[in-house]
């Protein structure tokens, strides 16, 4: 044999061992951590700058300028670097006493957070509670705030999007109650709400905002927002122990003079300079329209596959997840593993007590069309091989094209 078939042959064979290798590059389809483009992965790989540089305020500038029109509101938007949670306890922490009565408004496991955190903080918490994969009734709010037990009431603590069920609220409608019928702080957790779907912080009178940075701002984990109204600092000044690390008034401070009371996430925030700059010019009715395509593209597929949709009223169904019943006979485990095994596509399990009982189809942050296409062929590949005949394959592809193109 010469030496170039030798050569050839072997290259034959490294070819043939690399194609039984190569995997897919994983593809997250769950409500968090999202997808990062790689516009923001070029940003996050630079060699990281002096935190007190000059480059470095006017980064902070410009980021402290876009979050407040992310958050819609003309009052200065805080920048910790910790996760959602840590800046819910910042929320808290800062504008109550231990004693004080909040109210919380339960729907799923991580509108739950705020009772947890309250009780930890020494908060007397109330709890309103809807069924799992409801939104918040706003007549029952109103009820209970004008009620001898609402005088007392300091805060209300909701979620926006709920995406342990995949519901969301109707923030503004509840804001509204809130304000007319109390005197209570209006405090709303925006994590996989903000970069999703409209959320208007002054229009809707709401007193702190709290969000993060790895959903609709398409950043990895590490960074979280918090914006403050006028009425929720006044509340601070009265609050007898704010803290350390999270404090108001230190992050005030910071952002009157274009910087960070302590070291921040230097690289995760000029990615998140990147972010922002791709958000405006998407614009956020641009945002809120493709999250809603993507919401009815997976929603149309599962009806047509007969699958159940865990949230039946369009009006409440979340733009940044989908909630599905696995058919009788079909796990949720069997289904999750066969989509990752076959496709490297990750979609997410139920939590607490729906573990096992739904499956989530997260479409927040960078995902298009195209990625709810390819995961609704998966899901259909898989179901099918599983022994799921109740609807023929391609009818749930079908359905999502038909959404895609009407929206288009």
């Amino acid at each position: 044999m010469c030496l170039m078939s030798f050569r050839y042959n072997k290259l034959v064979q490294l070819n043939m061992e690399l194609d039984l290798n190569m995997k897919a590059d994983l593809k997250l389809m769950i409500p968090g951590p999202t997808p990062v483009p790689e516009e923001i992965l070029e940003v996050l790989a630079r060699p990281p700058i002096g935190h007190r540089s000059p480059e470095f305020k006017e980064v902070l500038k410009d980021v402290y300028s876009n979050l407040q029109w992310a958050f819609q509101t003309q009052r200065p938007v805080y920048l910790y670097t910790a996760s959602g949670t840590g800046a819910m306890e910042a929320a808290l922490v800062n504008v109550l006493n231990p004693g004080d009565e909040v109210l919380v408004l339960s729907c799923g496991v991580f509108s739950q957070r705020w009772a947890e955190i309250a009780k930890e903080l020494g908060l007397q918490v109330h709890l309103q509670e809807a069924p799992a994969g409801q939104p918040h009734d706003v007549g029952k709010l109103e009820t209970l705030l004008k009620s001898e037990q609402g005088k007392t009431i300091k805060a209300v603590c909701m979620i926006h999007n709920e995406t342990s069920t995949g519901v969301i609220n109707p923030v503004e409608e509840l804001a509204k109650v809130i304000r007319e019928n109390s005197d209570a702080l209006v405090i709303v957790d925006t994590v996989t709400s903000l970069g999703a779907t409209h959320f208007k912080m002054d229009e809707w009178g709401v007193d702190i905002a709290v969000s993060g940075s790895q959903k609709g701002f398409m950043l990895p984990p590490g960074l979280s927002f918090l914006a403050v109204s006028e009425r929720a600092l006044q509340a601070h000044q009265q609050c007898s122990n704010p803290g350390y690390y999270f404090n108001f008034t230190k992050y005030e401070k910071g952002i009157a003079g274009a910087t960070t009371p302590y070291t921040p996430a230097v690289s995760l925030i000029r990615g998140l300079q990147k972010a922002l700059e791709m958000m405006k010019a998407e614009g956020i009715d641009g945002t809120t329209q493709r999250h809603l395509r993507n919401r009815d593209m997976v929603r149309a597929a599962a009806r047509a596959m007969a699958l159940p949709l865990f949230v039946e009223a369009e009006a409440y169904a979340s733009p940044s997840v989908t909630s599905i019943v696995p058919p009788e006979g079909l796990s949720v485990d069997a289904i999750r593993a066969g989509i990752k095994e076959q496709f490297n596509i990750t979609i997410a399990n139920g939590q607490k007590d729906l573990t096992g009982k739904i499956f989530r189809i997260g479409h927040l942050g960078a995902i298009f069309p195209r990625d709810i296409l390819m995961t609704i062929a998966s899901l259909e590949v898989v179901c099918h091989q599983l022994g799921y005949s109740k609807a023929p394959l391609g009818a749930g592809i079908a359905a999502a094209q038909e959404v895609m193109i009407r929206h288009a």
